[in-house]
């Protein structure tokens, strides 16, 4: 059976998320299937990785707090509806993992900072940075 090192079940969680958020209604792990067989680095042979599938649905259970969260750091007239799906995905994911989880809040920071390189541009990634940041490190 092949096993995902830390980066690729974040890579995979939140590719996952970003599908379920462009198509809420697919079920979980057939999306889960075809991101794990998408990935050129993994050779997915077996059962689905059981804590990737948990962290995307914990994330999909807590969405609406997590928006929230999200939404108090957008400016005036902003709302979560106008942020883009990739951008979306890695705060959420990011936010779950950091305040939810064992994740260090500065490793749920830059992991989603590392996959926002791979995934979004500079002015995503900035954005992305600020909110976590404000999110993550400032006294809740």
């Amino acid at each position: 059976m092949t096993t995902l090192n830390r980066h690729q079940a974040r890579q995979a969680a939140f590719q996952t998320l970003y599908s379920l958020g462009i198509n809420p209604d697919a079920d979980i792990d057939t999306v889960l299937r075809q991101v794990l067989s998408g990935d050129p680095e993994v050779l997915w042979e077996g059962d689905l990785p059981q804590d990737v599938g948990t962290l995307v649905t914990a994330v999909r259970d807590h969405q609406d707090e997590l928006d929230l969260q999200i939404s108090d750091y957008l400016a005036d007239g902003w709302t979560i509806d106008r942020l883009n799906v990739v951008d979306l995905a890695l705060m959420r994911l990011a936010i779950y993992e950091g305040q939810s989880t064992e994740t260090p809040k500065n490793v749920a920071i830059n992991e989603a900072l590392q996959l926002a390189h791979e995934f979004t541009n500079d002015d995503s990634r900035k954005f992305i940075n600020a909110v976590l940041n404000k999110a993550l490190t400032e006294e809740q």
